[in-house]
C-alpha cells in the first residue's frame, strides 16, 4: 500500500497535468484517482490491524495538501476515503468481515467512501435536525429512500453511507452501508458549481435500496447523540484545511512565476523587483505559512494524544486556515489584474478552488458559536462564588 516517494511525486505531477483538464470537462476525474492509487494515497489511513500503514491526522494533512496543490477536486474525492479508514483504524465501528472485504479490494483498486448526509430540505446536519430519508424495515434488512445532496465523488463511489431515519414507531438513526452498485441508486442533481468542478459532488437520489440487516451502524434513537457534534472531528477539519492551503499554495507558486517573468517594457526588468510585488509576496508568505503551522501542528498534537489540545483549537485552525487561504489567493489574483483572472492562467482555476473552502460543514458562524461559547463557559463564574 506504500509508494516510495518518487512514486508519490510522480503521481501528484501527473494529477496537476490532469486538473486543468478535469475542470473544463466536469468529468469524473477516473485518471487522476488511479494515480493517486497506484501511489498508495487512498489507502495510507487503513489501521495496521488491517493490514495498512495506519497514516494519522498529520500525515493525512499533508497528503492532503499535496493533492490539494494538484487537483483539490481529487483531493477532496480522496479525503472522504481517507478519513473513513482513519476513523476505522481509531475507532473500529464496520462490520468486521466488510471492512476486511473493503480493505482486500482496495489493495487492487481505488475503493472509494463517503457520507450521504446533506438533503434537499434538512440542509447540513451541522445545523441539527432529523434526516428525511428514510430506512424502512423488511423481512431480509433495510430498504432506503430518500435524496442526499452534494455527495462528493458520487459517480465513483463504491459505498454510499447513508444518513438516515427508521419507519419504526420510535424512530432511530444511523449510517446505513449502501454498495454503489446498488439498484435503484441514481444521481438526480448534476454538481455544476464554481469550483471543485470535477469532485462529483451530485444530487443522489435512493429509491427502495435494499441492504442488509448488518450493514447499518451507530442506530440509536434520535436524540442529542444522534446530532452531529461540530466540536468533535479534528481528524477531519484539520486535513481539509491543509487541502485548501495546498491550492493557496498552487495558487502562490504562479504568482511567483508570473513575477519573475512579466517584465514591462517601461520598466526593464522582472515585476518581482518592485516594492508592490515584494510586498505582496511577503503577505502572501505569512498567511499561508501562518495557517500552515496551526494546521500541522494541531494535527500532530492529536496524533500525540495531547489532552490540552481541544476541539476548538481544531476548529478555530480551520476558520483562520481557510480564511488566510482565501485572503491570499485574492491578493495574488489582485495584483495580476486581467491575466490573474484569464481562463488560460491556473491561478484562474486557484481563485474558483479556493472558494469552497469556507463552505464545509460546520461553516465559519458553526464553528465560531462553538468557539465562543466554550470561551464563555471557561470564564463564567463558579456556582459557589455566585453564591457568594
Amino acid at each position: 500500500m506504500t509508494a516510495p516517494a518518487t512514486g508519490r511525486d510522480a503521481a501528484t505531477a501527473r494529477i496537476a497535468e490532469l486538473a486543468a483538464g478535469y475542470d473544463r470537462s466536469g468529468a469524473f476525474p477516473t485518471e487522476s484517482l488511479g494515480a493517486a492509487h497506484e501511489a498508495g494515497l487512498l489507502t495510507a489511513t487503513i489501521g495496521e490491524r488491517y493490514g495498512g500503514r495506519g497514516a494519522g491526522v498529520e500525515e493525512t494533512a499533508r497528503i492532503l495538501h499535496t493533492l490539494g496543490q494538484g487537483d483539490p477536486s481529487v483531493a477532496l474525492i480522496a479525503a472522504m476515503t481517507l478519513t473513513t479508514h482513519g476513523r476505522q483504524a481509531v475507532q473500529p465501528h464496520w462490520p468486521e468481515e466488510l471492512y476486511a472485504r473493503v480493505v482486500k479490494e482496495s489493495l487492487v483498486r481505488p475503493v472509494l467512501v463517503n457520507h450521504a448526509r446533506v438533503e434537499p430540505e434538512l440542509g447540513s446536519p451541522a445545523r441539527g435536525g432529523l434526516p428525511a430519508t428514510r430506512a424502512r424495515r423488511t423481512g431480509d434488512g433495510w430498504a432506503i429512500s430518500g435524496t442526499k445532496r452534494f455527495v462528493t465523488g458520487a459517480e465513483g463511489l463504491d459505498w454510499f453511507l447513508v444518513w438516515a431515519t427508521t419507519d419504526e414507531p420510535e424512530p432511530r438513526v444511523g449510517t446505513f452501508l449502501v454498495p454503489g452498485d446498488s439498484p435503484g441508486i441514481e444521481v438526480t442533481g448534476r454538481w455544476d458549481q464554481l469550483g471543485l468542478r470535477a469532485s462529483g459532488s451530485h444530487d443522489v437520489t435512493f429509491r427502495d435500496v435494499e441492504v442488509p440487516y448488518e450493514q447499518v451502524i451507530g442506530l440509536a434513537p434520535y436524540g442529542p447523540a444522534a446530532e452531529q457534534d461540530n466540536r468533535a472531528g479534528a481528524s477531519l477539519h484539520l486535513p481539509l484545511a491543509a487541502l485548501y492551503l495546498g491550492v493557496a499554495r498552487a495558487a502562490q507558486a504562479f504568482f511567483h512565476t508570473f513575477a519573475q517573468t512579466r517584465v514591462p517594457a517601461n520598466l526593464g526588468h522582472p515585476v518581482a523587483r518592485t516594492e508592490r510585488f515584494r510586498r505582496a509576496a511577503g503577505e502572501i508568505e505569512v498567511l499561508l505559512a501562518g495557517a500552515e503551522q496551526l494546521v500541522f501542528g494541531g494535527a500532530a498534537r492529536v496524533d500525540a494524544a495531547d489532552s490540552s489540545y481541544t476541539p476548538e483549537q481544531a476548529l478555530g485552525a480551520r476558520v483562520l486556515a481557510d480564511r488566510h487561504g482565501v485572503q491570499a489567493v485574492g491578493l495574488a489574483v489582485r495584483l495580476l489584474g486581467n491575466p490573474g483572472l484569464a481562463r488560460g492562467n491556473p491561478l484562474e482555476r486557484h481563485f474558483r478552488d479556493i472558494q469552497c473552502a469556507p463552505v464545509h460543514a460546520p461553516q465559519e458562524d458553526i464553528s465560531v458559536l462553538a468557539i465562543g461559547t466554550k470561551a464563555l463557559e471557561a470564564h463564567a463564574p463558579h456556582k459557589k462564588d455566585q453564591d457568594q
